[in-house]
């Protein structure tokens, strides 16, 4: 099974990714884990997005492709892959095409977990930090006993400065803007298989193993 997991920041891309990997018994490649990897075993391309890592940069879409097509090459994505987190873009995903088609793959389908925005906001501003010990809570998923204070040592909890409803919706923009074209894209190749994110997980699931069949 070679599928690509699609979704917009507090999706739940991480969420479905282990119990699909485990459920077809194929590698879980994200671009963290990519870089990661590439670097440590000192690849060319995995050399050259450290330099750009190191100097705070983003590491540029060419080479990005570059440890993509590294990794897919490798002997455990013969059986299959699942990627998350890339491509996020056109270019990516034309590019993606070009690698696969190199490697005499196919993709089985896109998955794009679809979550209206009014229930993204809360998912995305619902984290709390404690300022003592730095314990994380979510008001949505993971609440505290006691709001305002830290189970784990009384201490204050408080939002992150990043986790506000302006900088959720921007992210939400951005990514709208980027993977739109993209999306359009497998759709016109019959790829793209659309689930509603906004139920419970084990239904996303569900829904997600129904649609591939």
């Amino acid at each position: 099974m070679k599928i690509i997991l699609m979704g917009g920041p507090g999706a739940g891309k991480g969420t479905q990714a282990g119990p699909l990997v485990e459920r077809f018994g194929i590698p879980h490649i994200s671009t963290g884990d990519m870089f990661r990897a590439a670097i440590k075993n000192g690849t060319e391309q995995g050399l050259k997005a450290k330099s750009f890592m190191d100097a705070g940069g983003l590491v540029p879409d060419e080479v990005t492709i570059g440890v993509v097509a590294e990794r897919l090459a490798q002997p455990d994505c013969v059986k299959g892959f699942l990627l998350d987190g890339f491509p996020r873009t056109l270019a990516q995903g034309t590019a993606l095409a070009e690698i696969l088609d190199r490697l005499g793959m196919k993709l089985d389908g896109v998955i794009n977990i679809e979550v209206a925005e009014d229930v993204l906001i809360p998912r995305l501003t619902g984290r709390r930090v404690c300022r003592q010990c730095g314990a994380s809570y979510h008001m949505v998923f993971n609440k505290p006993e006691k709001e305002g204070v830290c189970g784990q040592c009384a201490g204050e909890l408080y939002q992150r400065s990043d986790d506000n409803v302006e900088t959720a919706k921007n992210r939400l923009l951005t990514y709208n803007n980027q993977t739109q074209p993209l999306i359009d894209f497998y759709q016109k190749q019959g790829l793209l298989i659309t689930v509603n994110g906004g139920q419970a997980i084990e239904q996303v699931f569900t829904d997600i193993l129904k649609a591939l069949g």
